[in-house]
């Protein structure tokens, strides 16, 4: 069983996806409706009516409040029941949880554990995404397989060589040795991949007209559960930083991942490719979005098929691993340890 760390922020949805519709998306496990406030604010609903349980994602939405399209009850943005057909007296019981949203860098994050401990100042960011000085593409794809082997994926970009040939990977990706450092006090993991002479992939030729090899640089930063940020750098073979730490001859692209668990096999795989360079360039930025989108469903079609031979495998079935995968083994640690700190907490309050 995958075990799900609950007291934290997750991606829900982009805040363009947003609006005077009610929309459906599943959080851990925890159907939610979604929809923006007339004062323009996002709410976020547990998605059952409390009467007989119908979706409050396929009802109404009237001024702020959601009419159930079974029978009429109707919630206000807090989650509290304000009418029911047929009677004045409304149950005292008659409410759905509510969960704290807040929108930041293009993202509606929300908090699914205990409301109470929603702090804010604990939401990892990614501002690039909202910086004017890059341009940025997005999506989000579907996955039918546990959040831990996308982050067991990303952590280790050694199979962009194999997998993603032709789009972003080449022989020195897998060829070149990593540094991982683990930071336990910040509870973030760095796996860096640095490479002095490579071969420039399809992905950067085309986007930044270099042409010939690449100084390439990986710079993982893993924020668990949720947050995985890669800090790429490309330059002409022997282009580097200069001294004072400015880096004007040097290409930028951060990439971001929001790895949602949906259920206990299935992932909400959110990214976005946000760059420095050719940022009113739609041809850039068209090419961008369909690579990266290709590139993903590489991800999901690989990983998809790994959650079905996960899943048939006999138990105590022992993997092996080697020095590429040092920062996903720190991250199953990491998430591991949160989890079962989760659940001693839960079993402190019930005491």
């Amino acid at each position: 069983m995958t075990a799900f760390v609950r007291d934290q922020w997750y991606v829900a949805a982009y805040g363009h996806e947003i609006g005077r519709e009610l929309f459906a998306r599943t959080v851990l496990g925890e159907p939610l409706v979604l929809y923006r406030a007339e004062t323009g604010e996002v709410v976020a609903l547990a998605d059952r009516c409390v009467h007989r349980r119908y979706p409050l994602s396929e009802s109404r939405l009237d001024g702020d409040t959601i009419i159930c399209g079974y029978h009429g009850f109707t919630y206000d943005k807090a989650g509290t029941c304000v009418a029911v057909p047929g009677q004045a007296r409304i149950p005292r019981t008659a409410r759905v949880p509510a969960y704290p949203v807040v929108e930041r860098d293009s993202f509606v994050w929300v908090w699914i554990g205990a409301p109470d401990l929603a702090d804010e100042a604990l939401i990892p960011r990614a501002p690039w995404l909202v910086d004017p000085g890059y341009t940025t593409v997005c999506g989000m794809e579907p996955l039918a397989a546990r959040y831990l082997l996308l982050v067991d994926n990303l952590l280790d970009l050694s199979h962009e060589t194999y997998l993603h040939g032709g789009y972003i990977g080449t022989p020195e990706v897998a060829e070149t040795p990593i540094t991982t450092e683990v930071d336990e006090d910040n509870r973030t993991i760095y796996v860096s991949r640095h490479m002095d002479d490579a071969a420039c992939p399809p992905f950067y030729a085309k986007s930044t007209g270099i042409e010939g090899r690449i100084t390439r640089w990986q710079d993982i930063e893993y924020r668990p559960p949720c947050l995985y940020l890669l800090h790429s750098r490309v330059a002409p073979v022997g282009v580097l930083p200069e001294e004072d730490g400015s880096d004007p001859n040097g290409f930028h692209v951060e990439v971001v991942y929001a790895i949602t668990p949906e259920t206990e096999h299935s992932t909400h795989d959110f990214w976005a490719v946000a760059r420095d360079f050719a940022l009113d360039d739609q041809g850039v930025s068209d090419f961008l979005a369909e690579s990266n989108r290709t590139v993903v469903l590489q991800d999901v079609t690989a990983l998809d098929i790994l959650e079905k031979v996960i899943q048939a495998e006999p138990d105590g079935y022992q993997e092996l691993s080697v020095n590429i995968d040092t920062g996903g083994l720190a991250a199953r640690r990491f998430l591991e340890r949160m989890a079962a700190d989760a659940a001693e907490g839960a079993r402190a309050a019930r005491v």
